[in-house]
């Protein structure tokens, strides 16, 4: 798909739209139910693509809002004929190279070969780094964000590569954001889980690029992994309160841009970032702001 194929649209909250094509090509999406995986499924299967989307099952079965637009997807797949022939969801949970290795034979089973690899899983830790080294619990968050950010990448790209490397031709797309090379206050281990993911890249690049492999980093100007996927927020300190600590806090800055998305005063995101527990939640984004993002990635 190149810009050229695109039409205009004058709604900027809508993503663009290609023509159906006589070379489909065939994708794996680490994320099929996080919003921008939806929307590029979508897109791809209007497009004539061959799509295999992974879904945590953790995730698809214990929350019920997260997994609602995905049923609605699949609602939606069920009732147009050709575009069932061209999905498959498979579970998986990156964490467990296993279930990469196995959910990627099913893709190359089901449609013959993957040729792009979109790679959009992610969470977000809230926290300064004081924070996240109070209790054996907040440095298990941290563990948990390399786990889900980098390690998790990292295990599919290494499932897929034999497959890539045997026909000589691939594209990995990694989905980052201006995390991967800027420090934000109380996202630093956010940040470090970014910015490894991203040399990792950056140095796989040349090793496979000899087998006709490229490498992609996505970075949109708006952090739609934080803001579309799963927040936990580790308890915070005194010390690092806005009364006492001038720096721009990623969970005063969070709260302030999800109440304000929200437009409302019913306790949302910002209470429960600032609770002395630990917290973890979906951003309630309203439909046209989740649009929107999706749109602009």
């Amino acid at each position: 798909m190149t810009s050229s194929s695109s039409t205009t649209d004058p709604n900027p909250s809508r993503p663009p739209k290609f023509p159906p094509h006589n070379a489909p090509r065939v994708w794996f999406l680490t994320s099929g139910n996080s919003p921008i995986g939806i929307a590029l499924a979508r897109l791809l299967l209007a497009h004539g693509d061959y799509v295999t989307a992974g879904v945590l099952p953790a995730e698809f079965e214990k929350h019920e809002d997260r997994a609602a637009e995905f049923r609605s997807f699949l609602e939606e797949v069920g009732q147009q004929e050709t575009w069932r022939a061209r999905l498959r969801v498979v579970a998986l949970d990156a964490r467990i190279i296993g279930q990469c290795q196995s959910a990627i034979a099913e893709a190359v089973e089901s449609f013959g070969r993957v040729d792009v690899l979109f790679v959009c899983t992610s969470e977000a830790v809230v926290g300064t780094i004081e924070e996240l080294s109070q209790s054996p619990r907040t440095l298990t968050l941290v563990r948990d964000q390399f786990e889900t950010n980098f390690f998790g990448p990292v295990n599919v790209i290494k499932a897929i590569l034999p497959a890539f490397r045997a026909k000589k031709q691939g594209h990995i797309i990694l989905l980052t954001a201006i995390t991967g090379h800027l420090g934000t206050p109380g996202l630093g281990v956010y940040c470090a889980s970014q910015w490894a993911i991203e040399g990792y890249y950056d140095s796989l690049a040349y090793e496979i690029a000899p087998f006709n492999i490229k490498m992609t980093i996505v970075q949109p100007n708006m952090e739609i992994n934080v803001l579309t996927n799963k927040i936990t927020s580790a308890p915070p300190l005194a010390h690092y309160a806005p009364d006492t600590n001038p720096a721009p806090l990623s969970r005063e800055i969070l709260s302030g841009l999800l109440d304000k998305l929200e437009g409302t005063a019913e306790p949302t995101m910002g209470d429960q970032l600032s609770s002395p527990d630990i917290r973890a939640l979906y951003p309630p984004l309203t439909g046209p702001m989740k649009a929107a993002l999706v749109a602009e990635t």
